[in-house]
């Protein structure tokens, strides 16, 4: 076959339905990120079906482009779960790619495919390294131009490759030792494109590794239900609403006006508020979140992690090294609970610990804490003012010790490094120690104003800073430089502390932080 046509995009639906439907309970048991739940498999079968009858209803499409137009909006309007609303803009992706278009030879299926991955990762709030959204990227890296059989070909086998790395991108899927199912399901789908491309049939042999695993009482809903009417202006605040009240969000278009809303949370009536701000929701399902305990490993170190979420790119770099999850977040800006809930759940671990860089940060943690999309996990809030106070509760973490015992030694270390800031003005106040004006340079003590410079004298006042703090003792100082301190004011506080301070060890790293010239910790 040299170009897809109107029938060739039946068969392929077709294929599609009957892959599908023999994988089914084998995807189903292997559905254990986000939540495991046993339904991926049924979920996207249920939106192919149905997506398929929408297609075979519409009399003779006009060419490839027309039929994949119907078979996207057949899938955006039956979309069930996740993985259904995601590959429903798979589609939509093809099909708008091939717009017009009566075939679509090898070129158009790359671009296709480049267009299907766009869309896709739009869609979902906060793509995840490790799912189908990872699976469908590797595609659209892998295909380039060629004959049909050639770019499909290329596109089963990269869909392939790709899915069997997604234990080593996602925690949850190495501890349970399986691979990501919705991108399964992806898999299947290119493998039976092309089956109908060359003719030939069967699904190709890939191990599925099903753990058992006990499901308990609901405590959380996933709520999906089909959008009208909504601008595409107001989606980005619709996704934020819902990302405030769980996670796995999705709002995917149809093209012609209509929006497949999906997320997890605890609070149904919420859920569909949110639609009704923006649109008018209908068709609205709501299924009960079965969440197991995480399966145990010895893999998992004692089924245990520590995540950090921080401000600053240097620190969230810095952390990383040491193997810590981080989730990085701008200056004054709080994460949203799905961000949270996925650094949590993506560890895969029955007992977390938090290490949040910030005040704010630290209430926005322990306000997801008690979710009940973590209800079968222990999550502890270690109180962190500052970056430098979670470098000190990392300094003191080990792995071998009880899980309280170790949440208990960050937090006191975390609370007996003092911490001083030395930052820019951005306003004129009144400060305890006078007015500051716009531009001057203040040095903070565990978050009080106890000086002001002149702009331009950061130097100066971190001198001061850092004596008024070692006057009550310490032995180590750790700073975090910010993007605007001055260049080279590591070098002049090291020599500063061997000339006044000899017996003060000192430990410098970028911070990369932008509210701050510079965060400094005294131990």
């Amino acid at each position: 076959m040299q170009a897809l046509d109107a029938a060739a995009v039946q068969a392929w639906a077709a294929a599609c339905v009957h892959s599908l439907g023999a994988l089914r309970a084998d995807i189903d048991g292997i559905n254990v990120y986000p939540v495991a739940d046993s339904d991926t498999g049924s979920n996207l079968l249920y939106t192919l079906t149905a997506a398929h009858a929408a297609l075979a209803e519409r009399a003779a499409p006009g060419g490839a482009g027309d039929a994949l137009g119907v078979f996207a909006r057949g899938a955006v309007a039956a979309a069930r779960g996740n993985s259904g609303v995601i590959i429903s803009q798979v589609l939509r992706g093809l099909a708008e790619s091939a717009a017009g278009t009566a075939e679509l030879d090898g070129p158009g299926l790359v671009a296709a495919l480049k267009r299907a991955d766009t869309l896709a990762t739009g869609a979902v709030a906060r793509p995840v390294a490790g799912t189908m959204l990872s699976v469908l990227h590797a595609v659209a890296i892998a295909v380039e131009d060629g004959s049909l059989t050639e770019v499909a070909t290329t596109a089963a086998k990269a869909a392939a490759d790709a899915l069997e790395e997604t234990p080593h991108q996602l925690a949850a899927l190495a501890v349970a030792g399986v691979v990501d199912a919705g991108g399964r399901g992806l898999v299947a789908m290119l493998d039976a494109l092309v089956g109908v491309v060359t003719g030939t049939s069967g699904e190709p042999e890939h191990a599925l590794a099903v753990p058992e695993l006990a499901l308990p009482a609901p405590r959380a809903w996933e709520v999906m239900y089909l959008l009208t009417g909504a601008e595409e202006a107001a989606l980005p605040a619709l996704r934020r609403a819902l990302a405030g009240l769980g996670d796995s969000v999705t709002v995917a278009g149809d093209g012609a006006g209509n929006h497949a809303v999906h997320v997890h949370c605890a609070d149904i009536g919420a859920a569909i508020e949110a639609g009704l701000r923006y649109g008018r929701p209908h068709r609205v399902r709501v299924e009960p979140l079965m969440t197991p305990a995480p399966v145990e490993t010895a893999a998992a170190r004692g089924d245990r992690a520590v995540v950090a979420v921080v401000h600053g790119d240097g620190l969230a770099t810095l952390l990383a090294g040491e193997g810590v999850p981080v989730l990085q977040v701008g200056a004054d800006t709080e994460p949203s609970t799905e961000e949270l809930l996925g650094l949590v759940t993506e560890t895969a671990a029955s007992h977390v610990t938090v290490l949040p860089g910030g005040i704010e940060l630290t209430a926005a943690a322990e306000r997801i804490a008690g979710h009940p999309v973590l209800a079968d996990r222990d999550v502890v809030v270690v109180p962190c003012a500052s970056g430098v106070q979670v470098l000190a509760a990392i300094a003191v973490h080990d792995p071998d010790r009880r899980a309280g015992t170790d949440a208990v030694a960050m937090a006191e270390a975390a609370a007996a490094t003092r911490r001083g800031d030395i930052v820019v003005a951005g306003e004129d106040s009144i400060t305890w120690v006078g007015r500051a004006l716009a531009g001057d340079v203040l040095g903070l003590v565990d978050g009080e104003v106890v000086l002001i410079e002149r702009p331009g004298r950061a130097e100066a006042a971190a001198f001061a800073v850092l004596e008024r703090m070692l006057a009550l003792g310490g032995e180590l100082v750790t700073i975090l430089t910010g993007e605007g301190a001055p260049e080279g004011i590591a070098d002049v506080l090291a020599e500063h502390l061997r000339a006044e301070r000899p017996e003060v060890e000192l430990v410098c790293y970028s911070g990369g932080q932008t509210d701050a010239l510079l965060l400094m910790g005294v131990e």
